[in-house]
């Protein structure tokens, strides 16, 4: 097969030098064509479709070669697929289970026998789509779900445009659930028609082969590039999409602040059963369907490919708000928005009702996942962040799916019967059964301040470790670039934020609520301290000290508690005080002063949030000399001079003067932080001192 080295509609990764260094080790060059397949959005999603190879392996039993056939197992993702992520199975055992196979009713327990056939004792579990791959004598498969090849299989006339677009060099096959009678359906199609360079699969995706992991990636670019240019001609031909514009887009700007404005609701409507993550994109894709006249008549289809279904529900929520509807009165728009996701409810529990088999798994979530606001945006909600921006981006293939699919015919979707036997599945259920238990603060978001390092560091990192997704927020962009770059941006991400300009926090909380759908949790932790005496305190200082540690405290609880209302769903504050602020000492004026405010602040706000299920508590660090920033400058020497010894005396003494004679960290701050929001749930207005046992500090 000729080199193709370009391509107009998908990238083209191929790296000769990369490929040449892996040999003939034709695994590796298997796992090298899945990801540079899967890092392409408009090739397959996250977790979508999957690939094989068959080789020539030693059986070690008998010693004889073997046809082994590997391929990415169930639950994995092409694009980071590795060998812990593969099966590897005994190709002729695999295809033998034709001889015990007893029908469409027959496909739960062939999935168990896949694992008779494991030849790789490490293997991942078997995908429900193995079959599809050992059935066909191919030694390199891709089967994907492109955008333009999704759109070809949900036309309405889908086998007559394969035809047009491939002639006789494509097969095709109706819809069918993916399964062992589907890998049937391939090996009969294919025998039907020799030669043929890939199956085009009915409402569902796309399979392609190869001699080598080259030639099947080539042939499965060239292939999505033909059905790529098919649509193109054809929408230009049409002079536009989906029917045209029936609502105008805000601007960018006006985009970001109603979505900001409206989440926090959307957020807490969509956790009536449980607390979601959300995420928010106005890409024009997007903003070419929710704007236009064919909304209406195509969301409610719902979505073809079942990898698209399962993540973003059946269909979308529409939201029957103007673009420039007032959000500034929550009450008002609550009770807008209120009856539309009832209604969704209802609706999902009669779809439920209607298909449920007598051994269907209980009714999940009835909530919508993807939520569309015309003029605005597309909103999704799920368990997590990756979770929900995934679902996001199947919508977006699922809208490219439309858009093609109108272009060229007419959009079909599944029969809600075949969607819900997909959704309600049993493997399904089993598979989600098998997910590991939640972390602790799982579906919360927080926010912490000071967290450029030290202690706030310490508390936004327990925080992420803990299953928390975390806003981490400082005066230092360099500092928060460092202390994130551990983590993937669906886990946390860095804001700069100066806590005593009120219009840095506002900025802040839009930018968490923008990110994660609203906040949950929110730590002050940004300090910094002066030791002096009275006569050496000036009001420089003592402002200074009360802006950041008291004014910084209020403007955050302030900004906060208007998005924890908005969602009702309670949350929590917890505020880093000092044992400062309970313990009279010399050369502390200052400080000590502003700490005590903060720790008072704390429980007259407990007093008056309570009532919204708002917790407010204070955890007193006290010696925290290693990794605390405030032990970096003067404050060390002043404490130094105020006790009589040496900076470098500092940690021993400070570790020495506790009951329990323990050094304090920062990581103990972030563990007293943890069981005010993750233990202590019927806790507020107290204050945890993590100080190794001070007993002039004792609160009571």
């Amino acid at each position: 097969m000729e080199k193709v080295k370009t391509f107009k509609y998908v990238d083209y990764l191929w790296d000769e030098n990369k490929a040449a260094a892996l040999g003939d080790d034709q695994v590796a060059l298997f796992l090298y064509r899945s990801n540079i397949l899967g890092a392409d959005l408009r090739i397959t999603n996250y977790g979508g479709g999957n690939t094989s190879c068959k080789t020539i392996e030693k059986d070690p039993l008998t010693n004889e070669n073997v046809e082994v056939m590997w391929v990415k197992g169930s639950g994995g993702d092409i694009g980071t697929l590795t060998r812990k992520g593969i099966a590897g199975l005994y190709t002729e055992r695999l295809r033998n289970l034709k001889n015990v196979y007893q029908g469409l009713a027959d496909e739960d327990r062939m999935v168990g026998l896949f694992n008779h056939c494991i030849f790789d004792l490490d293997s991942k579990a078997p995908s429900i789509d193995t079959p599809l791959h050992g059935l066909l004598p191919f030694k390199h498969i891709d089967h994907l779900h492109p955008d333009a090849l999704i759109a070809v299989a949900a036309a309405k006339d889908s086998e007559k445009i394969t035809k047009e677009i491939w002639g006789d060099t494509m097969g095709w096959v109706p819809w069918q659930r993916p399964g062992f009678d589907l890998g049937l359906q391939l090996e009969k199609c294919l025998n039907d028609n020799p030669g043929i360079r890939g199956i085009v699969l009915g409402s569902h995706g796309l399979f392609t082969w190869g001699d080598t992991s080259y030639e099947c990636y080539i042939n499965s670019l060239e292939v999505i590039e033909m059905a790529s240019e098919y649509i193109a001609k054809k929408i230009e031909e049409n002079g536009q999409v989906f029917g045209g514009q029936k609502v105008e887009s805000l601007s960018p700007v006006d985009r970001k602040i109603k979505a900001a404005q409206i989440m926090p609701l959307l957020r807490g409507l969509a956790s009536s059963e449980s607390r979601m993550v959300g995420h928010f994109t106005d890409s024009d894709t997007v903003l070419e369907f929710i704007n236009s006249n064919d909304l209406d008549r195509l969301a409610p289809l719902g979505t073809s490919c079942p990898d698209h279904f399962l993540r973003t529900k059946i269909q979308p929520l529409i939201l029957s708000l103007s673009p420039n509807e007032d959000l500034t009165d929550s009450a008002a728009i609550l009770e807008k928005l209120t009856p539309l996701f009832e209604q969704y409810r209802e609706e999902y529990k009669e779809y439920y009702e209607t298909c449920k088999h007598p051994n269907s798994p209980a009714m999940r979530d009835p909530n919508p996942v993807i939520i569309i606001y015309p003029g605005v945006g597309m909103f999704s909600f799920s368990k997590d962040k990756q979770t929900t921006r995934v679902a996001s981006e199947f919508y977006v293939n699922a809208i490219n799916v439309m858009r093609g699919a109108e272009a060229i015919s007419e959009y079909t979707s599944l029969p809600r019967q075949e969607a819900f036997d997909i959704e309600y599945w049993l493997l399904e259920e089993a598979k989600l059964q098998r997910m590991p238990k939640e972390k602790p603060l799982s579906r919360k978001i927080a926010v912490v301040t000071g967290a450029g390092g030290g202690i706030g560091q310490a508390i936004a990192d327990k925080m992420v470790q803990e299953g928390a997704v975390v806003v981490f927020t400082d005066l230092n962009q360099e500092a928060l670039d460092s202390v994130t770059s551990k983590y993937s941006k669906d886990q946390a991400v860095g804001v700069p934020c100066d806590v005593t300009n009120e219009q840095a926090i506002a900025n802040a909380f839009k930018e968490t609520v923008l990110a994660f759908g609203g906040v949950d949790i929110i730590v002050h932790s940004a300090g910094l301290a002066i030791s002096k005496s009275l006569e050496d305190t000036t009001t420089k200082d003592w402002d200074l000290l009360e802006d950041v540690l008291v004014k910084g405290q209020f403007l955050m609880i302030k900004n906060g508690v208007e998005i924890i209302k908005k969602q009702g769903l309670g949350g929590d504050i917890v505020n880093i005080a000092s044992k400062n602020g309970l313990v009279a000492g010399p050369n502390n004026v200052a400080y000590g002063t502003a700490k005590a405010a903060q720790q008072h602040m704390t429980r007259l706000l407990a007093a008056e949030l309570a009532t919204d299920k708002i917790r407010v508590n204070v955890v007193n660090p006290d010696g925290v000399i290693v990794g605390s920033k405030i032990w970096e400058g003067s404050w060390a020497e002043g404490r130094a001079k105020a006790n009589g010894i040496s900076v470098e005396e500092l940690p021993a003494f400070y570790a020495k003067r506790n009951l329990l004679n323990e050094i304090i960290l920062p990581e103990d701050i972030a563990n007293g932080v943890f069981a005010c929001v993750a233990i202590l749930d019927k806790s507020t207005g107290n204050i945890i001192n993590v100080d190794g046992g001070m007993a002039n500090a004792f609160p009571r």
